[in-house]
């Protein structure tokens, strides 16, 4: 009896088994097709802005068709180009900075009971995440603070974030209460424990809200758009979003007019989009994964109170 009780146990395993078995390779191939779908359209669009712009045009699937850098050669030297991947840039770097410390310290003094009205502060902060003027009062206030043709409306405007403030206290919240007590008994005020202790310890969320606002910094071309008419403070995603525009306008032209411009002749309007989305989107793929092993922890452990 026991014998054939361990012989019908064993059977049960061995079905079970093979059905964890199939279970796990049907989810394995759901992931790789996720993975792959996911992948593909990024993949797509690097190969055909690398391929020979006439020999994309008959098809690009795996490998590009051939190879060339006109394409980005013909981009890069467009009229402007420079000086606004240097506003970009310095957008980006100041403004994510700026971000960076204004939300984190201002959650930190929110958590301190000793601040006046700190509840009734909090509060506003959290009624800019669902009300919403419009663009013509955001419009009048720009205008009103003089930030119209002025570098700071890129950096001004979002230095405080109510999303990016939740997160913070929330995170900040979860540090040992004791830590700061004891730096309090040696004499340190709350600067001195921000910048010693609470900075360095937040890294996680710190590092969850330099992302959002860099993608944010580097992807902004409205205010750009409308407040900005000074050639020499356009932003690169501005710069290339009036070129994408020429460009789909060449594409409206007959086969006859295109063959007329030397540059027209050798890089066509789809090879031009491809290659403008590729230097847009680019700098922000290759500085996630370095902030990747701190962007799940902290906006994990950020969201959540425990």
């Amino acid at each position: 009896m026991i014998s054939q009780a361990k012989i019908t146990v064993n059977r049960r395993r061995k079905r079970l088994d093979w059905k964890d078995a199939v279970i796990s390779s049907i989810n394995y191939l759901l992931l790789l097709l996720l993975v792959v779908i996911t992948i593909y359209p990024f993949y797509y669009i690097f190969i055909y802005s690398v391929s020979d712009p006439i020999e994309a045009q008959k098809g690009v699937y795996l490998w590009p068709a051939g190879f060339s850098l006109e394409a980005y050669q013909a981009t890069i030297k467009l009229p402007g180009i420079a000086d606004s991947a240097i506003v970009s840039v310095s957008r980006t770097i100041l403004g994510t900075l700026i971000t960076v410390f204004s939300c984190s310290f201002f959650a930190y003094l929110i958590t301190k009971n000793e601040m006046p009205m700190r509840k009734a502060i909090y509060r506003f902060v959290l009624i800019t995440m669902y009300f919403n003027a419009g663009f013509i009062p955001w419009y009048l206030t720009m205008k009103t603070y003089g930030l119209q043709n002025n570098f700071l409306l890129y950096i001004i405007p979002s230095a405080i974030s109510g999303f990016n403030i939740i997160l913070i206290k929330t995170f900040i919240e979860q540090l040992p209460a004791s830590l700061e007590e004891s730096a309090k008994i040696d004499g340190a005020g709350y600067f001195k424990i921000y910048t010693s202790i609470i900075f360095p310890l937040s890294m996680p969320i710190i590092a969850t809200i330099a992302v959002f606002s860099a993608v944010g910094q580097w992807n902004t071309w409205f205010d750009n758009f409308f407040l900005v008419e000074n050639p020499k403070l356009q932003t690169l995603q501005l710069v290339l979003y009036n070129f994408l525009n020429q460009s789909s306008n060449l594409s409206n032209m007959s086969t006859e007019q295109l063959t007329r411009g030397d540059l027209v002749r050798t890089i066509t309007p789809q090879s031009i989009r491809m290659t403008i989305t590729m230097i847009v989107t680019l700098p922000i793929v290759l500085v996630y994964p370095m902030l990747q092993r701190y962007f799940v922890k902290g906006i994990m452990m950020g969201a959540v109170k425990g």
